[in-house]
């Protein structure tokens, strides 16, 4: 089975190569930006890397075509909420055209890959006065210029499975969270800056925004087993969230991250990490996914903050911990 990957060599698209490559029979072409060699997450491993700029249609039809995929997966995109404020038409011209390129050139060359969508639960947003968890039936609220492009490549996606019946499964993750991920993310920069202070390169002291928001969080190598079980067995057409259905406040996740290191750190609120708009609640329902594969996510919140914060301690040259000392 070929399968291709868009943003192979980010986050999540990291996490799910390695899942694939103990899936059997299964060869991977990675689409990336920067050239073989200078891709940390894919070289020297069995992966082929396709270097594209895939805002260029003409760089996606032609990957495309030299990979003759079976499964394309689609992850790449811009996806700082906080930077998407900053400069709202870079989001939105990046998330979208990139998009479009990809089902087009599907479209031109006549290929027939089953193709997973990756739109994300931001477009729900606030739900406004209502405290039941969404589920895909739930109306759009974007509260962003991150969700509202996460909103089109949805309905892309939709648009694409009802007027060319293209295989079309579309993924809404909630929050995810694991080790590798990188810095404008609560989790990452909360433990990096742990992890900084407990290397002594910075005061002991950290910088944090809003701490009363509540999240979903679910770790990032259970989202992308979602995935996998989603291209693979999901019905084309049909949007599935991924989430734990649990939430979790931001002044938690803090206090566990705080509560592995032994290092005395203040923690001191910074107005200029408020965002414009913040979402009090947004804890999902993934029954649909559960129904349809059988997922369940497996690995808990607390063995996420860990590994997040040991792979800080690495990157600052520290040896891993345990989780209580």
């Amino acid at each position: 089975m070929r399968v291709f990957i868009t943003g192979a060599g980010g986050f999540a698209g990291g996490h799910l190569v390695d899942h694939l490559l103990a899936e059997p029979d299964t060869t991977i072409y990675a689409a990336v930006f920067l050239p073989p060699g200078q891709n940390p997450r894919l070289d020297k491993r069995p992966v082929t890397q396709i270097q594209a700029d895939l805002r260029e249609a003409a760089a996606v039809r032609s990957a495309l075509d030299r990979a003759q995929p079976d499964i394309v997966i689609h992850l790449a995109a811009l996806a700082h909420v906080g930077k998407s404020f900053d400069n709202p038409w870079e989001t939105l011209e990046n998330n979208i055209l990139v998009q479009v390129n990809l089902l087009e050139s599907i479209r031109q060359l006549n290929l027939h890959p089953r193709i997973l969508v990756v739109s994300s639960a931001e477009i729900y947003g606030s739900g406004k006065a209502d405290t039941t968890p969404p589920n895909e039936d739930h109306f759009f609220a974007p509260t962003n210029p991150y969700s509202v492009s996460k909103v089109t490549q949805d309905m892309l996606g939709l648009q694409y499975f009802l007027a060319h019946r293209m295989s079309i499964i579309r993924a809404r993750p909630f929050n995810h969270i694991g080790p590798g991920q990188g810095a404008g993310f609560a989790a990452a920069d909360f433990a990096s800056q742990i992890a900084a202070i407990e290397a002594g390169q910075r005061e002991p002291a950290m910088y944090v925004g809003n701490l009363t928001a509540e999240r979903d969080f679910t770790d990032v190598r259970d989202v992308v087993r979602a995935y996998w079980l989603m291209v693979t067995q999901g019905e084309p057409g049909e949007a599935y969230n991924i989430c734990s259905g649990k939430g979790y406040s931001i002044q938690h996740l803090l206090d566990t991250l705080l509560s592995y290191s032994t290092a005395q750190i203040e923690v001191r609120h910074d107005p200029a990490l408020m965002r414009p708009v913040d979402v009090p609640r947004r804890v999902g329902d993934a029954s649909k996914l559960r129904q349809r594969t059988g997922w369940e996510p497996i690995i808990p919140f607390e063995q996420s903050l860990l590994d997040i914060l040991n792979d800080w301690r690495q990157r600052f040259g520290l040896s891993p911990r345990a989780g209580q000392d």
